[in-house]
């Protein structure tokens, strides 16, 4: 399954190479690399606007426009759903132009005892940012964690070439 999800990605001409880099019944390890054609510092912007480039298909309320993100300590990372609300991840780490970093059980991971922790981490390189992307997650989750690390890689995985197009186009 995953060759398959990597060839439709090359095929797909995705902007980004990554993978489950360690897995085991505790938790796991998905890791992305990405380089983007614009300054670090407009692509930390982007990346603080999520409803300009995550999917609404992976999104409780099936629309993009109702994901926001605080890029503060403290800062939400969350959405709203008709009759409430959702707090996806909690910002832990923010250095505009550098390091954005949450904390947060994204989907189905919440209905676990499971932390996550989701770290955009940019550099400079040549023209653009190459902005790799890491998420670690552990804990507890009735029906094992190792079984949840090709999704959350797919899903992640998938937000990419908007986040790439936002970025470089100004989304």
């Amino acid at each position: 399954m995953r060759r398959m999800i990597v060839a439709a990605a090359l095929l797909a001409g995705w902007p980004a190479a990554g993978e489950v880099t360690k897995s085991e019944p505790g938790g796991f390890v998905s890791t992305h690399r990405l380089v983007i054609a614009a300054p670090p510092e407009k692509v930390w912007d982007t990346i603080a606007r999520p409803s300009v480039w995550w999917s609404k298909d992976h999104s409780y309320s099936g629309v993009a426009a109702s994901l926001s993100i605080d890029p503060r300590p403290g800062g939400c990372w969350c959405e709203k759903v008709a009759g409430g609300a959702i707090e996806h991840a909690r910002v832990i780490y923010a250095d505009r132009g550098k390091v954005l970093r949450f904390d947060g059980a994204f989907g189905p991971l919440q209905s676990g005892a499971v932390t996550g922790t989701l770290t955009f981490a940019l550099k400079p390189e040549g023209q653009g940012t190459a902005v790799t992307v890491t998420y670690v997650v552990g804990g507890y989750h009735p029906n094992g964690l190792a079984g949840f690390a090709q999704a959350v890689d797919g899903v992640f995985a998938a937000q990419w070439p908007a986040l790439k197009k936002a970025a470089e186009q100004g989304g």
